[in-house]
């Protein structure tokens, strides 16, 4: 039996260290080192047959090689679909869908004539044959195991043979050479490279659930997002059923595109007009709401900001922005009293982005700053009205990326105007521009200032 020693081991990047030390050598973190028994014994070890090296020319291009899941967000996403041989990790928080998700896509693909197999770390096979039939995922072609001891794994997968492999999740794999217990560091690491190793050998996709942290970050030690080929977000309120899936890295493709579901009680279905969705339940005539053209990846989103400017009674005034960046907010209010001439520093200033959406997009400026000045003095936007625009600390408008993508697609929303940077071109047939070079323009254009 292998003697067991104690090491102390970096919960981002994995580095070893004999004692225990406030920051990592290997990365530079601050706290991120714990103790864990390393009882695996290195003599005891089999290599991996080796490769052998082959001139470029005589190798062949796969690079098109994409096979479709069957859930045409993912595909998008993915650039056409899982490249035979890669590892794909998904993560999200608890309770978000990753799992549904997963099952429905495996029940996909099995339409499509892949060979699944379905490991279910966290849930019993019972439990996972019930959601499937909820889904309508019940198929030949897919296998269900409940199983986290990861020699077993390879053995069903050398029985399965399958195509994809769907591993839920990665915290749960357990090796028993390892001493630590299942979700430490050594634990997630050599299970995820022992699934990468058997997707390299055999050409099969693997798919592999990972949990985040209360950050937001994949649990786990950094170098599990080197270990795979795709690392996918899947992300959304939970409150509301939009869920957003996103990649973060992908070596198959780009990572500009975004997929869109919506969350249903018989799963996950596709978005084909998200601003539709967004815009579905907008009350015209409101002050404080203002129509955004956004660009999430490559796909333009027209969604509803709001705004409330409410009278304080504190010391120091609420700022409250849900879906959108708080500190950005602070910034605009900044500007709108200094550069605008509106009294907002000393009033509780709450902004939302309806329906659940998330806006990064600093080309929402100029629509959240006209939301809080509508909502100040009473005054709504005009309803057939856009606003696009990145604001300086100067209090000018900025071009942002993609207007031309953004317009037309308020054009096909039904949107008449649309106030922009003044240095905007052209716009689409049937969208008049107003252009503002700065925010107090806007704010005369729109006629939300003081009257």
């Amino acid at each position: 039996m292998a003697k067991m020693k104690t090491v102390h081991r970096c919960t981002e990047c994995g580095a070893e260290s004999p004692v225990w030390a406030g920051r990592c050598d290997g990365c530079g973190e601050w706290n991120t080192l714990v103790e864990e028994l390393d009882g695996r014994d290195a003599a005891a070890a089999t290599l991996p047959p080796s490769s052998e090296p082959l001139p470029m020319v005589d190798i062949a291009d796969d690079a098109s090689a994409a096979r479709s899941t069957g859930v045409g967000e993912v595909d998008r996403v993915l650039g056409g679909g899982l490249v035979a041989g890669s590892v794909t990790l998904v993560g999200g928080e608890p309770g978000i869908g990753k799992s549904t998700l997963l099952l429905q896509l495996v029940g996909a693909a099995a339409e499509e004539g892949s060979r699944c197999l379905y490991v279910s770390g966290e849930e019993s096979v019972g439990q996972v044959r019930s959601r499937a039939g909820r889904l309508g995922a019940v198929h030949p072609n897919v296998w269900l195991v409940a199983e986290t001891v990861v020699p077993h794994i390879r053995t069903h997968l050398d029985q399965v043979k399958p195509d994809i492999v769907v591993v839920d999740s990665v915290q749960t794999l357990h090796d028993p050479d390892l001493s630590s217990a299942p979700g430490s560091v050594s634990q997630v690491r050599e299970g995820a490279h022992s699934m990468a190793q058997y997707a390299k050998q055999h050409g099969t996709a693997v798919l592999l659930v990972g949990h985040v942290t209360k950050e937001g970050t994949l649990a786990g030690p950094r170098v599990l997002e080197h270990v795979v080929d795709t690392v996918l977000e899947f992300d959304g309120d939970r409150h509301h059923g939009l869920r957003l899936l996103r990649a973060s890295k992908h070596r198959f493709g780009p990572t500009t595109e975004v997929g869109l579901l919506q969350m249903e009680e018989a799963g996950l279905a596709a978005v084909h007009d998200p601003s539709g969705l967004f815009l579905s339940d907008r009350v015209a005539g409101v002050s404080g709401s203002a129509i955004v053209p956004t660009v999430d990846g490559n796909r333009p989103l027209l969604i509803e900001v709001q705004a409330l400017v409410a009278q304080s009674q504190l010391a120091n005034p609420r700022r409250s922005a849900q879906g959108l960046d708080q500190g950005r907010l602070a910034m605009l209010l900044a500007v709108l009293e200094r550069r605008c001439g509106l009294t907002v520093m000393g009033s509780d200033v709450y902004a939302l982005a309806v329906g659940g959406a998330r806006i990064t997009d600093p080309g929402a400026d100029a629509g959240v700053a006209l939301a809080v000045a509508s909502s100040l003095t009473g005054h709504p936007l005009a309803d057939d009205l856009v606003v696009v625009g990145e604001v300086g600390l100067g209090g000018e408008l900025r071009h942002v990326g993609h207007l031309a993508r953004r317009l037309k697609e308020a054009a096909r929303m039904g949107f008449r105007r649309a106030i922009v940077p003044g240095a905007t071109s052209e716009a689409p047939d049937g969208l008049e521009v107003l252009r503002a070079p700065t925010l107090a323009a806007a704010i005369s254009l729109a006629d939300v200032g003081a009257h």
